[in-house]
């Protein structure tokens, strides 16, 4: 439409095209960068898990780094030519994988502080309703395409992007505030996702 201004990109997914620019034309897969995410995100949880001021902190950084990594394997895939479905699919569940363990194992690291063994359980209660989040979003994209899973953005800044301030609440010592916002927020969130797929999905994939 003449005088419309195409959406901005999200910063992380333009660090991310300038990352893989220089693997466009080597035998590189987007698959590889997956692996590579999927790992550095692993780290993370570990990390998490650890327990500890160091540990915490470092594993912020590792989200971070885990972060802009799953921006790259699609912008890869799309700048090199090399989408396909295993890879997407790839993609998707280990992003939910990361984002899942990632509470886990933030209340398994918190459980000795001030939310004793509640943090384990604040961690299970926002891992579970993520995991659920996920499968309605799969369900959605399936029947509607990518369009009815856009997340919402503010200034080149997508509503998951509020993990890169991570380490940020770390070093304040703020993880226990965290996770408590987590374990209220991700089930919040997912009766959002709930409504937006009885508005969204076709009557039979409801009821399947």
């Amino acid at each position: 439409m003449e005088g419309s201004i195409a959406p901005r990109r999200p910063w992380d997914a333009r660090l991310a095209r300038w990352m893989i620019t220089p693997l466009i034309p080597t035998a590189i897969g987007p698959n590889v960068l997956t692996t590579a995410r999927l790992l550095v995100g692993l780290a993370a949880v570990a990390a998490f898990a650890k327990s500890g001021y160091a540990y915490s902190n470092l594993a912020a950084l590792l989200v971070v780094v885990s972060n802009v990594l799953d921006h790259t394997d699609g912008e890869l895939a799309r700048a090199a030519g090399k989408s396909s479905r295993f890879g997407h699919l790839y993609d998707l569940w280990s992003d939910a994988l990361i984002h899942v363990l990632l509470f886990v194992g933030i209340g398994i690291g918190l459980r000795h502080g001030e939310l004793g063994e509640w943090a384990i359980l604040m961690g299970l209660v926002s891992g579970f309703a993520v995991t659920l989040i996920f499968w309605l979003r799969l369900r959605i994209e399936t029947a509607v395409g990518k369009s009815g899973v856009k997340q919402p953005s503010w200034g080149g800044f997508e509503a998951e992007d509020v993990l890169y301030l991570l380490p940020l609440v770390t070093l304040a010592d703020g993880l226990h505030r965290f996770l408590l916002l987590a374990a209220i927020g991700a089930p919040a969130f997912l009766i959002w996702v709930v409504f937006e797929s009885l508005r969204l999905l076709p009557p039979k994939m409801q009821r399947s």
